[in-house]
């Protein structure tokens, strides 16, 4: 990766998406930890080989440290957003039980529902992706020299 590409300041329509997932994602995980516990408990896939409950409590912490690191670790943003972006790709499965499994939670109450869910994901990873410049830096680094 270049210094130019670390350093390069991000476009205003880049930092609010970082800013909207950072907050997103702290939203998210006290969510895990309080009010929402028992819906995310019904994501959690039954061949997971832990306790629910510690899955559920464990993302929940994982997703408040990522929530405050895209919003202040500037230095490591692009580091960041690939971490976030695999988080994302290791929480799909229980998106994709909560459709296959028919299981009702956060207003996904439908398999229509359910299953347009499933298109969100990607575009998650994908927000990961470019508002922290993580696959502008991948693409500067591929770049012959």
């Amino acid at each position: 990766m270049s210094q130019d590409v670390a350093v390069a300041r991000p476009s205003l329509l880049k930092t609010i998406a970082r800013l909207w997932l950072g907050a997103s994602l702290l939203l998210a995980g006290a969510g895990h930890l309080t009010w929402a516990r028992t819906e995310f408990l019904a994501q959690v896939p039954k061949w997971v080989p832990l306790d629910a409950d510690f899955v559920v409590l464990a993302s929940g912490v994982v997703e408040l440290v990522l929530g405050a690191a895209l919003l202040f670790a500037r230095r490591l943003r692009t580091q960041v957003g690939w971490v976030v972006a695999a988080f994302f790709v290791a929480v799909f499965p229980g998106n994709i039980s909560q459709y296959t499994n028919g299981i009702s939670a956060f207003g996904l109450d439908t398999d229509r529902a359910r299953f347009i869910r499933l298109f969100f994901q990607p575009v998650l990873v994908a927000c990961a992706l470019w508002s922290t410049g993580a696959w502008a830096a991948y693409r500067a680094s591929k770049r012959p020299k």
